[in-house]
């Protein structure tokens, strides 16, 4: 089982904050290092504000040198498809090869508008997302010399170089691996069978977990893609202390029930918190990310990695 760390710095963070998360993930020897994107808090006052993710990004591509970077899950809502394309090409050009491409379809109403960003309704919004999904790949996957055209219903490219390229070409259809999440019944599996490197599932129980994937193993065969070809993921809260006491504090520093963190997250004590990632395991999960919400809390990761990792 790969250990992930994974931040939310909507909630407030500076790009200061999350380098210091990412360098001791670097260090401590989690797999990865992962950001949302959003560009709202959702509890608190999110002072000092928010961060922009492929910003972020592009600076922690040259400020680390193994761990890989992504994001869960980059917004369709928020940049043209043809912009972003050449924005992750670019970044996984300056990490060396380290990126990996989360993108959902965008959810967060209250964001867009207090940006000023276009919402359309969750129809459209799908209809983009697979649009995107098919554009960006295209774009990446277009051998040097050849040029990409794309006529959809919401975007059009006509006659485009499609560059730069990615540093990456492991992915499904080229360039770095893509990311794909969500609890869906259809459109979710269908687009995951089709695009996806990783599929994720973000906070859900073990019940849902195995139900959801079973419903996007069923779309690949479908299109006879062998299911093993697909990483299989969750996300999960991170709230583990080495005694009860010490769970308790981080449960209250970000706001949660300790509880309920034990139902639906990752908490307890080291020990708890092993079995529970090898019950996830025995449903097929390869990956976890660890939602990591104290990001001042670097002892929190210390802890993991050297009480939790080396037992999973």
């Amino acid at each position: 089982m790969e250990l992930r760390v994974f931040t939310e710095p909507q909630q407030g963070a500076t790009y200061d904050d999350l380098l210091a998360v990412a360098q001791a993930a670097e260090e401590l020897g989690f797999g990865a290092f992962f950001r949302s994107d959003h560009y709202l808090h959702m509890s608190g006052d999110g002072l000092p504000g928010p961060t922009d993710a492929w910003t972020t990004l592009a600076g922690l591509a040259r400020d680390t040198t193994s761990i890989r970077l992504g994001t869960l899950m980059t917004s369709g809502t928020f940049r043209h498809p043809g912009v972003l394309a050449i924005q992750v090409a670019q970044v996984d050009a300056m990490s060396g090869g380290r990126i990996e491409f989360g993108i959902g379809a965008g959810w967060f109403t209250q964001e867009h508008t207090a940006y000023g960003v276009p919402f359309p309704g969750t129809a459209e919004r799908f209809e983009r997302y697979a649009e995107q999904l098919e554009l960006i790949t295209g774009l990446w996957s277009t051998p040097v010399g050849e040029r990409y055209e794309f006529a959809g219903r919401h975007y059009q490219l006509k006659d485009s170089p499609a560059l730069p390229k990615p540093a990456q070409t492991t992915g499904r259809r080229g360039g770095p691996p893509v990311i794909i999440g969500g609890v869906g019944k259809r459109r979710t599996p269908a687009l995951a069978a089709a695009f996806a490197d990783e599929f994720n599932l973000p906070f859900v129980d073990e019940e849902t977990t195995a139900a959801q994937f079973g419903r996007v193993r069923a779309a690949a065969e479908a299109i006879d893609r062998d299911p093993a070809t697909i990483t299989w993921s969750n996300a999960l809260v991170l709230c583990v202390g080495k005694d009860e006491a010490e769970i308790q504090r981080r449960a209250a520093v970000i706001g949660r029930d300790v509880d309920e963190l034990r139902v639906n997250g990752l908490t307890g004590t080291p020990e708890e918190v092993v079995e529970k990632i090898q019950r996830f395991e025995a449903l097929g999960t390869q990956r976890l990310y660890l939602q990591t919400l104290d990001l001042a809390d670097l002892d929190h990761l210390r802890l993991v990695a050297s009480e939790v990792m080396p037992h999973v």
